[in-house]
């Protein structure tokens, strides 16, 4: 076995070691270094880099843990099962994003949206982002290893195809899932616009209707002489009927004014 760490640059060395390093494909005389930066779906999404060095007759695997090397008995088998074993956690993972949204989705249907719709809603736009940032360039450095390591024939090229194809198609269920979180937000918007449009509505046709009374009541507040029903004992109940008549003939006017605005509309 050959002694990895030894012929490994120093700088190459750090990139390993760091636990949140982006994937990367770096091609050398001597070895190649993979990096490989996946998302983990756990309580919270965790993003975790997995680094590979790849020689001319075997590959590594950078144990983060111990700080050690582990050889492969072949070069390119090993890395595409230790790939191909979290994509598969990542792809079963992902369906529990999809579930929420659909949750979210029939809630708004059904008119029972949570009173943190939104929280949730910013927790999955972050999460999903992410992830679909991640695996964009992961995708892209697979291809570039596809692609560099094509013409080897101990290369499994139908393994690392079905690879990218994975990454790929996180990729796409990711935009998939924003479009449809961007919907649901329109959607939410749109019905809480509605709702905020029919408050101020009704808060319009109370203020329409209160006016007049507002005014006829300071009208008959003035402390002046001469004002109408201040004479007889009847005069409380003629001013009474009067504001009742002139609220019943205001909520009329907005009544038949509401009804003309339908019909145009």
């Amino acid at each position: 076995m050959e002694h990895i760490e030894e012929q490994l640059d120093s700088l190459h060395l750090e990139d390993l070691r760091n636990g949140s390093h982006p994937s990367v494909f770096d091609e050398n005389d001597d070895y190649d270094m993979l990096i490989v930066r996946l998302p983990v779906i756990k309580d919270v999404l965790e993003r975790k880099s997995l680094g590979f060095i790849i020689t001319q007759r075997e590959s590594y695997f950078y144990n983060a843990t111990d700080n050690s090397f582990e050889a492969f008995s072949n070069r390119f088998d090993g890395p595409y099962r230790t790939i191909d074993r979290l994509l598969d956690k990542l792809l079963t993972s992902f369906n529990a994003y999809e579930d929420r949204i659909g949750d979210m989705e029939e809630s708004l249907y059904e008119d029972s949206a949570q009173k943190s719709f939104m929280t949730h809603w910013l927790e999955l736009k972050r999460d999903i982002l992410r992830i679909e940032r991640v695996m964009s360039r992961t995708s892209t450095v697979m291809k570039h290893m596809i692609d560099y390591y094509e013409a080897a024939d101990d290369f499994p090229m139908n393994h690392y195809v079905d690879i990218h194809e994975h990454c790929e198609r996180i990729v796409r269920s990711a935009a998939l899932q924003l479009s449809k979180l961007d919907y649901l937000y329109s959607f939410y918007n749109t019905r809480t616009n509605e709702k905020m449009n029919r408050l101020i509505f009704f808060l319009t046709i109370i203020s329409a209707i209160f006016l007049p009374l507002n005014l006829v009541v300071g009208f008959f507040g003035m402390n002046t002489s001469g004002l109408p029903f201040t004479e007889g004992a009847s005069g409380t109940l003629n001013a009474v009927f009067s504001m009742g008549s002139l609220m019943a003939i205001t909520a009329l006017l907005v009544f038949l004014w509401r009804r003309n605005i339908e019909k145009q509309s």
